[in-house]
């Protein structure tokens, strides 16, 4: 890659005759951020990863595809030099877009051939591909912003990585292996997973506060009524019983309401996002685990949120309670 977004061609043949590289395919791609029939282009160094904020045109030599994924197509694929375009399926679905019809992208019009898919969320949802003579000519440009490089069986890609950098590095020419790409994304995945625990713990914290408190004020205003059951016979335990009965019940019916709520405000958000570009990259996924580890933890918040009310209730003095007003 490029810092500048451009790469002089002269270097796919360079980087091809390298020790331990089998392919090379250069990559043009250009983002159309508005709609299908909009006029604006934005040129930019994006690669096969389509954006979310529109619709990425590749221009890729026919032959080269399999570097990006793409290995076979619905429909047909497309002929160098013509205007003709295959489309992720994700993305023909968003652009409501099949094999026959024509897309407007980059202010020029485009029939599609094919429809792919390669299992990539990021390309599936964003990738229009041509060729890259087709789009070098539309955009009047004679430079690829993208090399992608296939090494052969065996071959240590962070030595070719660092050998490519070192002799043709510089300030302009940067190179990323796929290992790395999956570090970065393993980095950022792991980031969200520990927002994501730290936003529960508080849930959970808030949750077990909110419970000995409803607890306690229900053991202040039952106090009469705990001295009556205690006076008649009830016994600690059996009051230690009924009041965390009575948590769990309240822990359940709130784990209930609170999934069903869940639930809800995750299809209005996904529906929200379903209104713009980039939307088919967003899924929502229901497992039984889900839901089992939710009220696993409910119960278990219930449980020791109730423990001090309870103990509180069990102890409370026959004569003592039914003297409280």
């Amino acid at each position: 890659m490029s810092s500048s977004g451009r790469l002089n061609e002269s270097y796919i043949d360079t980087l091809a005759n390298i020790s331990g590289v089998s392919s090379v395919a250069g990559v043009l791609s250009i983002t159309d951020t508005s709609s299908s029939e909009s006029q604006g282009i934005n040129s930019g160094s994006r690669g096969e990863f389509g954006p979310m904020s529109g619709l990425s045109l590749n221009g890729i030599n026919r032959d080269k595809l399999s570097l990006v994924g793409i290995k076979d197509v619905n429909g047909s694929f497309f002929k160098e030099g013509t205007n003709e375009v295959i489309l992720g399926k994700s993305a023909a679905e968003s652009q409501n877009k099949t094999i026959g019809d024509n897309i407007t992208i980059a202010s020029t019009n485009f029939k599609i051939t094919g429809i792919f898919e390669t299992g990539s969320i990021m390309t599936d949802s964003g990738g229009a591909y041509t060729s890259l003579s087709k789009l070098q000519n539309i955009t009047d440009s004679n430079y690829v912003n993208q090399i992608l490089i296939k090494t052969t069986e065996g071959a240590n890609d962070t030595t070719i990585s660092e050998n490519i950098e070192k002799k043709y590095g510089g300030d302009d020419l940067s190179t990323i292996t796929a290992e790395e790409q999956a570090e970065m994304l393993n980095n950022a995945i792991g980031i969200l997973d520990m927002a994501s625990l730290a936003i529960s713990a508080l849930a959970i914290l808030i949750g077990g506060i909110g419970i000995i408190n409803t607890m306690i004020m229900v053991v202040y205003e039952r106090t009469k009524e705990i001295g009556v059951l205690k006076a008649v016979g009830w016994t600690s335990n059996r009051v230690l019983g009924m009041i965390l009965g009575e948590t769990l019940v309240l822990t359940l019916v709130s784990g209930v309401v609170g999934t069903i709520f869940g639930i809800l405000m995750s299809e209005i958000g996904i529906r929200l996002l379903g209104s713009g570009p980039g939307s088919d990259m967003f899924s929502l996924a229901y497992t039984a685990n889900t839901f089992i580890l939710a009220f696993g933890v409910a119960i278990l918040v219930g449980i020791i949120g109730g423990i001090y009310p309870a103990y509180r209730a069990s102890k409370l003095a026959p004569t003592e309670a039914l003297r409280y007003e």
